[in-house]
C-alpha cells in the first residue's frame, strides 16, 4: 500500500472530523508518533504508536493497517487499535467548574431604559453647547 499521511490517517479513523483539523493538531504539536512531533505529512506505519492531545486528554493509537478513505465508526478497529488508557478516558466526563458571580442589576452593560436616559442626557447637553454664554 501507498504511503499515508498522519493528518489523512486520523482524519479517515474519525480522531478528528475533518482532515483539516488533523493537520491544524499536527502543526500544533498535538500528535506524536512515538515520542516525536509529527508533521501533517508523515507517513504512518503499521505498528507505529500515535498520541493526539484533545483538550485535557490524550487519546493513544496503534496503527494496524493504514489507511486514506474513511471508514465507519465500526470499521475503525480494522485499521487502528485504541491503546487510551481508562484514566484518559475519565477526564472527559470530570466535572467542569464553572463560576458565575453575581452582577447586580444596572452594573455593566446599561440596560434599555439606562440608554435611553444616557441619550436624553447628551442631547440635553448638545443643546447646551450649542447656546453661546456671552
Amino acid at each position: 500500500m501507498a504511503e499515508v499521511r498522519i493528518d489523512k490517517f486520523l482524519w479517515a479513523i474519525r480522531a478528528f472530523k475533518t482532515r483539516t483539523d488533523a493537520a491544524d493538531a499536527c502543526k500544533g504539536g498535538r500528535v506524536k508518533v512515538g515520542d516525536t512531533n509529527a508533521k501533517p505529512s508523515k507517513a504512518v506505519q503499521p505498528g507505529d504508536l500515535i498520541h493526539v492531545r484533545k483538550g485535557l486528554v490524550v487519546f493513544s493509537y496503534k496503527v494496524i493497517q493504514p489507511t486514506e478513505h474513511r471508514v465507519g465508526a465500526a470499521l475503525v478497529s480494522q485499521f487502528a487499535e485504541n491503546l487510551t488508557p481508562q484514566e484518559e478516558l475519565d477526564k472527559m466526563h470530570a466535572p467542569v467548574e464553572t463560576f458565575f458571580i453575581k452582577r447586580d442589576r444596572g452594573s455593566g452593560r446599561p440596560t434599555k431604559k439606562d440608554r435611553r436616559e444616557i441619550q436624553q442626557l447628551w442631547e440635553a447637553i448638545d443643546f447646551g453647547l450649542d447656546e453661546d454664554p456671552s
